[in-house]
């Protein structure tokens, strides 16, 4: 009998013991970590239960069933592809940080109780947040700042929804399905929820930070943070109606600003929003099916979003660039990353044969099934929009479209970024040629089969109009513009300056000038503790005691002591 311990604290402990490895090792012991938890999460049997006496409440740290073994495989894996892509990086911190950031993903994953849930929740947060610092800019920095708050507010309203959740009569700790008619309290954990699903409008925080991350860590943050929201969703809101409504806005949301978007992982961060609004769509809807296709598709998701970063993060390693302004003609000195690049651009549009053809389907059938004709049309026309930005526009206009600036100088990306790709590429092409092999991991048994004669035709329809249509604009409505589109994030970096002026500003003069005052009294103080005689000295105060300049005439401590004794005296013949 083998005595199983929760996958997140292998991660844990790594995170713990990676400083104290020799620099040489530690990236090898970072994928071994990886891998170690990759096998135990595939491995632990279902029913699998850890609990711990905390208090008067019995914690669930860990409990297993189809459901939390999917998205435990998919995280495992992609840190673990990640670590071999960040193989050349040795800063212990985004190390360590990276390990803690998935090992809270698959806390929150295995969690059979809230407040557990909670913990690895804020984790997340913390570790997630260094990985955009780790780039040491002051955009990062700021972003970074921006990114903690959200998710404070996130975790802030998620933690006061479990504590009145929890105070009702006869409630219990364990997570469980939640239902839209049970009060306050799930709607503040919905709220919570979707923060991190990044669902508009508090989706800022995504398109803002992860562009800003280090190459590496950007990596990490497209797989975790959503995907985990989306799992937490599926488990505990399935078949709530807002969020079919708030998921299909998003499919078509991210894909606009997709478009307008001049930065090549800012392009890859919209399309988050749009795709993990078709994760938060099938959630809604509820059924079996449309579960069944929010999760495949957040696992298909997570592979090719993962492998789109990377391509991107080559093209910032080896050039120093991520505007498409600034880059074209690369496809000479990168015919590798083009390729591999292009599996994921395959995957996310949709194309036959790769494994977003086999998820994304699976979801939009789901809405035909229950006649939702509207999400269907609106799911399709954010395909579009994704062939055309990712498939198209982004690789269009960084490897091709014109000669190499002359001013771009372009390194050699290390070895092991493509081999991350390329274990990533792999598994994307084969689940969309054996699409069962992932189907079978899913909680439900799967009847549906992504192979029609009429979803492949309207598939192929759908990217040769779409091809069609780039190709005639690609050099009117679609030509890359060097500016920057503020989204909603308008409303709180716009007047930033003013609400600093007007509520920042004179505070900070105020507390300064206390500050100033406080350090005075205290200098003054030091002086006087050094001769309390400058209490009655005249002119000057140097900090400096000087004993001769100083010290008082022998007749002044005469008449001092003198007229001391006599108030003594003089007390003491009065007191009765």
């Amino acid at each position: 009998m083998i005595d199983w311990i929760p996958p997140a604290f292998i991660m844990m402990v790594g995170a713990v013991l990676l400083p104290f490895l020799p620099k040489k090792i530690r990236s090898t012991a970072f994928v071994f970590i990886t891998f170690c938890t990759l096998l135990v999460v595939w491995f632990i049997p279902d029913g699998f239960i850890f609990q711990a006496k905390v208090m008067n409440y019995s914690l669930t740290l860990c409990k297993v069933d189809a459901l939390s073994r999917i998205f435990g495989i998919i995280f495992a894996f992609i840190c673990m592809s990640g670590g071999i892509y960040a193989f050349h990086i040795k800063e212990t911190g985004q190390q360590s940080a990276a390990l803690i950031y998935a090992g809270g993903a698959l806390g929150v994953t295995f969690a059979g109780d809230f407040f557990t849930l909670f913990i690895y929740w804020e984790m997340m947060a913390v570790a997630s947040t260094y990985l955009i610092w780790a780039r040491r800019t002051k955009t990062a920095q700021d972003a970074g700042i921006r990114y903690l708050l959200y998710h404070v507010l996130g975790g802030g309203l998620l933690f006061a929804g479990i504590l009145m959740h929890i105070g009702k009569p006869g409630a219990s700790i364990d997570i469980m399905t939640l239902k839209p008619d049970m009060g306050l309290s799930v709607w503040l954990m919905l709220l919570g929820v979707v923060i991190n699903a990044a669902v508009p409008p508090l989706h800022a925080w995504l398109s803002d930070a992860y562009p800003k991350a280090t190459v590496t860590g950007a990596v990490f943050l497209s797989a975790f943070t959503t995907k985990t929201a989306v799992y937490v969703l599926a488990r505990v809101f399935p078949g709530w109606e807002i969020l079919l409504i708030l998921g299909t806005i998003m499919t078509v949301y991210g894909v606009i600003f997709a478009v307008l978007a001049n930065d090549i992982r800012g392009i890859l961060a919209y399309h988050i929003i749009s795709q993990v609004g078709y994760m938060v769509a099938g959630i809604g809807i509820g059924t079996a099916m449309a579960i069944n296709g929010a999760v495949s598709h957040a696992f298909s998701h997570i592979l090719y979003k993962a492998l789109l970063f990377m391509g991107a993060g080559v093209v910032l390693q080896t050039t120093g660039k991520s505007k498409l302004t600034e880059l074209g003609g690369l496809g000479k000195k990168q015919r590798l990353t083009f390729w591999l690049y292009m599996v994921a651009a395959f995957s996310i549009s949709g194309f036959p044969f790769f494994n977003g053809f086999i998820s994304k389907s699976m979801t939009v059938a789901a809405a035909g099934e229950k006649q939702l004709y509207w999400v269907m049309f609106l799911m399709t026309l954010a395909a579009v929009g994704t062939f055309l930005s990712v498939g198209l526009k982004l690789p269009y206009f960084t490897w091709f479209s014109k000669e190499k600036p002359a001013e771009l100088k372009v390194e050699k990306a290390p070895r092991n970024m493509h081999i991350g790709m390329a274990i990533v590429a792999f598994f994307c092409i084969l689940h969309g040629i054996f699409p069962g092999m992932l189907y079978k991991l899913l909680p439900t048994p799967v009847n549906w089969s992504p192979f029609t004669m009429h979803h492949f035709i309207e598939t192929v329809q759908i990217l040769v109009f779409t091809f069609a249509a780039f190709w005639w604009l690609r050099f009117k409505l679609l030509k890359p513009k060097p500016y920057i589109t503020l989204d909603l994030d308008w409303f709180y970096r716009k007047p930033a300056g003013v609400f600093q002026e007007i509520v920042v500003d004179p505070w900070d003069k105020a507390f300064n000038k206390a500050e100033e005052l406080v350090l005075r009294a205290a200098r003054r103080l030091v002086e006087i503790g050094k001769n309390p005689y400058m209490l009655f000295a005249r002119g000057s105060r140097e900090g400096t005691y000087s004993p001769d300049k100083y010290r008082p005439a022998v007749g002044k401590i005469v008449i001092a002591v003198l007229g001391l004794f006599i108030l003594v005296l003089f007390f003491a013949l009065t007191k009765k």
